[in-house]
Formats: C-alpha cells, sequence, structure tokens
C-alpha cells in the first residue's frame, strides 16, 4: 500500500513538473491579461477583420481572436468573403482576463447580375435597295447612310419601336417615300426598294419679239410707198 502511495506521489510530482515545463516557455502577454472575441459566422473560410486588421479566418463554423484586456480596444469588425455581401459591425465590450465576447456576422450571398442585352434585344436588317449610288436613306426621321453599290443594310433590334416609314433622296432626283409595312425577325433580312427618278427640268420662258420702233416703220411704209410709186409709171 506504501508503494503505490509513492508511485501515485512521483507521477503527480512528473505532472507537476511538465506544467511547470510548459509555462515556462510560454510568450508573456504583453499588455495585461488575455481574453477572446469569438467571431461567430455562417460561412466557413470568410475573413475577419478587426479594424482594418486581418486576424483569420471562420472554421467550422467559429474564429477566435485572442486580444489583452489592457491592450487598445478594437472599434469595428467586418466579415467578408467573395460572393457574399461582406458584413460589419461596431465592437462594443472588450473581453476581461479568461472571458469571451461573442461577435456575430451573417452573410448574404450577392445576387448573380445577368449580363444586360443590348437596348432592344435581339438583331435584324432592313436592306435598302436603289438605283442612285450616294442617295441618302431616312428611316423616319433618322439619317441610316448613304447607298453604295445599289444597297444600304440597316440593323435594327427586333423589340424595339420600329419604324414607320423609309424615304431616300439625291440632290437632283425626286424624293422617293414609303411605309414600313414589314419587320425583321432576329437574324432576318428584310429588303426595301426604292426608285429614283431624275428632277423635271422647267420648260423655257416664252421670248417675246421687241416692237419695231416707231421711225423704222415710216421709214419702211415710205419705202414701200416709193416702189409702188415707181412700178405704176413705168406701167403706164
Amino acid at each position: 500500500m506504501r508503494k503505490k502511495w509513492i508511485t501515485l506521489l512521483v507521477v503527480l510530482l512528473a505532472l507537476l513538473a511538465g506544467t511547470q515545463a510548459v509555462s515556462a516557455v510560454r510568450p508573456t502577454a504583453v499588455g495585461g491579461n488575455q481574453g477572446w472575441y469569438e467571431v461567430m459566422c455562417n460561412v466557413d473560410g470568410a475573413t475577419v477583420l478587426f479594424d482594418s486588421q486581418n486576424v483569420g479566418q471562420i472554421q467550422s463554423g467559429v474564429l477566435y481572436v485572442p486580444v489583452y484586456s489592457t491592450g487598445t480596444p478594437y472599434t469595428t469588425y467586418t466579415v467578408q468573403m467573395t460572393g457574399y455581401t461582406p458584413y460589419s459591425g461596431p465592437i462594443n465590450s472588450v473581453p476581461g482576463k479568461g472571458e469571451f465576447v461573442t461577435l456575430y456576422a451573417t452573410l448574404n450571398p450577392i445576387a448573380p447580375t445577368t449580363p444586360a442585352e443590348p437596348i432592344g434585344g435581339n438583331v435584324g436588317w432592313y436592306v435598302v435597295n436603289c438605283n442612285v449610288n450616294g442617295a441618302t436613306v431616312f428611316f423616319d426621321t433618322t439619317n441610316e447612310g448613304q447607298i453604295a453599290q445599289g444597297t444600304l443594310t440597316v440593323q435594327v433590334y427586333v423589340t424595339g419601336t420600329p419604324y414607320k416609314t423609309y424615304s431616300v433622296q439625291m440632290p437632283g432626283y425626286s424624293t422617293f417615300n414609303a411605309p414600313i409595312t414589314q419587320y425583321p425577325g432576329k437574324g432576318e433580312k428584310v429588303n426595301l426598294y426604292a426608285t429614283l427618278n431624275p428632277s423635271p427640268t422647267a420648260p423655257p420662258a416664252p421670248t417675246t419679239k421687241a416692237p419695231l420702233p416707231a421711225g423704222i416703220i415710216v421709214v419702211a411704209v415710205t419705202v414701200a410707198g416709193l416702189v409702188a410709186a415707181i412700178c405704176a409709171t413705168k406701167k403706164f
């Protein structure tokens, strides 16, 4: 029985010596005694920042952050993770020696953004055919370009506000106007046709002869009378 007590005493002394050895290599807590912030979060791997300092990542729903109760206190904490809206909150208390202060953060996934489609949706084309190169094409009142090699291709959005009319014009030609009654679908083409005719030229203004002066008329009558008199004398 005595040997058992001696053996037990030796074991206790060994444990005590081991504890003292471990305590000897621990760093001295600068700034006073130590407590912990217990940061609870629903997303593992999220990064925790106290003020602007990265203090670690959430693992198994929690991160323990050691602090010294007499050190400079933190004021805010932030928890962030790619794909989630960051969470921030105030730190209103400091843990004492051996105490825990629990902080909570719930991260919500960022809603995926759908790439914006081009205004009006998918596209189709109008192909304007015309007999005069260089003629200008208008859809309603919008200048869409000029005819080249007999055509002009105009891109439109199939779900956009439809055009109602088109016109083609060229100096020296009568303007062509027509309604648009057919609309292209996605990836489709609709042909429009315009024939320009030269503008009619105005007929030349009639010319009026100026009347002969009165003096010339008198002379002509006199000469005619003399000629007639001479002819009559010779006849008799």
